[in-house]
């Protein structure tokens, strides 16, 4: 058991609740790409007295008192940011990614505004701007779109750019299994006088460690959340270019006041703390050995998938995703094999693919990713072992289908939870899968 002495005598209904997450994953596997595992320092960070402060404001322009000390620490990791990601300005409040994002078009477009965004269905975020997101109801979306390979058409995102003149383009997004050419977005936003920005949010990791290209170079603003490939906590940061600096000198002045007092109040700084560890760690060797082997894990896993059978969304991967094409299988694969997959103890995530025909609730898609499993040490034998069960689990339910009437859905996957339960063959899975993870212990809680 975890040592929580505290919680142990104050709340121990929570405390067992607690313990029931830390063996969730203790006997089970992340393979979801946003996910990972922080460091004991990083948690030790968030587990501080910092929590019970306020600081509206920034350091040396904050509306309480008492902040002499969280000046020194948001200034910190503000420093750690710029170096660590050679950029001349960083805000580092933001919640998280979504109002990172909001800062964004507040900062750089008037409401009613056009912009563009990757489509979420393509692999885009919700903040880019979907139907359904605040961003397309604040501002008008012009969505691109990736090719049914998984491609980049640069001469239709032109054409559209060319068409609604956006104020603001984005670039990156959620499910983009191949490096994202930030030079040919630059040309098209330049070209267009758009604001250009990156939400680097999955690859931030890679990109610390230069294992992914940079767009410092090419575009205005990054956004990006701070967990993923980061390994750090949940939050998010905001970073002005050079680039952006020179398009707009007041860029980095306009940001800060869409965070406050346009979006947030107090920032969180026990976050900003764990923060700033997680960017300390980032500039470390053995960061860059991780890293790398994030992506090695990431290629091994996509080879073994194919030799099974599988199909992948672009054929491979250059990062840390992959994106599986259920689409021969029939409708809702996505859905069918993240839930036989979670009986076992792996954690995947149905996912749109391009062109998928299916509704987003029941996608064609499986959406994989290696940070969390490299963190606990996993090589190129786990992946494979990993891409066998993945294969064992799709073999197993080949003949569940999605009803066409959707009246039936919820009572076919409810029986379909029940089968699986009670399915000795998915017993037999998970424990060949809690027996492996036992061997590779979670980082921070053993």
């Amino acid at each position: 058991m975890t040592n929580y002495p505290f919680l142990s005598s104050t709340d121990p209904q929570m405390l067992k609740l607690i313990e029931e997450e830390n063996q969730r994953q203790r006997d089970g596997l992340e393979l979801i790409p946003s996910e990972n595992h922080t460091s004991k320092a990083v948690l030790q960070a968030l587990a501080t007295p910092l929590s019970d402060k306020y600081a509206e404001g920034y350091p040396g322009r904050r509306y309480y008192a008492g902040n002499a000390v969280v000046d020194k620490i948001e200034t910190l990791v503000q420093e750690r940011a710029k170096k660590l990601f050679g950029v001349p300005y960083v805000n580092v409040q933001p919640y998280s990614g979504s109002p990172a994002n909001l800062a964004v078009y507040m900062a750089t477009c008037e409401p009613g505004d056009s912009f563009m965004g990757l489509d979420l269905l393509s692999g885009g975020h919700l903040t880019h701007g979907w139907k359904m997101s605040a961003t397309s109801k604040l501002w008008t979306s012009h969505p691109y779109f990736l090719t049914d390979d998984g491609a980049f058409d640069f001469e239709v995102i032109r054409q559209l750019a060319l068409e609604c003149k956006p104020k603001l383009i984005w670039c990156g997004g959620t499910a983009i299994p191949r490096a994202i050419p930030f030079a040919e977005f630059a040309k098209i936003a330049d070209e267009v006088g758009a604001y250009l920005a990156a939400d680097i949010s999955h690859i931030v990791g890679l990109i610390a460690a230069g294992e992914h290209e940079s767009p410092a170079a090419h575009v205005h603003i990054i956004t990006t959340t701070t967990h993923k490939t980061l390994r750090g906590p949940r939050g998010a940061l905001i970073m002005v270019t050079e680039k952006g600096l020179a398009k707009d000198e007041k860029l980095g002045q306009k940001i800060d006041k869409a965070i406050i007092p346009g979006l947030q109040g107090g920032p969180h700084l026990n976050t900003i703390a764990g923060i700033g560890v997680a960017l300390l760690e980032a500039a470390q060797p053995e960061f860059k050995t991780y890293a790398k082997q994030v992506v090695q894990n990431a290629k091994a896993l996509g080879q073994a998938l194919v030799e099974h059978g599988f199909k992948l969304v672009t054929g491979g991967t250059d990062n840390h995703l992959l994106l599986i094409d259920l689409t021969s299988t029939g409708p809702g694969r996505g859905k069918f094999l993240q839930l036989a997959l979670e009986r076992v103890g792996l954690y995947a995530n149905m996912n749109t693919i391009p062109g998928d025909s299916g509704p987003p609730l029941y996608p064609s898609g499986l959406r994989l990713g290696s940070p969390a499993a490299t963190t606990r040490g996993m090589g190129a034998a786990e992946m494979i072992k990993i891409a066998e069960w993945i294969a064992r689990a799709s073999q197993a339910i080949k003949n569940d289908h999605l009803p066409e009437d959707k009246t039936e859905r919820s009572e076919v996957f409810k029986k379909f939870a029940e089968r699986l339960a009670g399915d000795q063959n998915f017993e037999t899975l998970r424990q060949e899968v809690q027996e492996l993870c036992g061997r590779f212990p979670v980082p921070a809680i053993g």
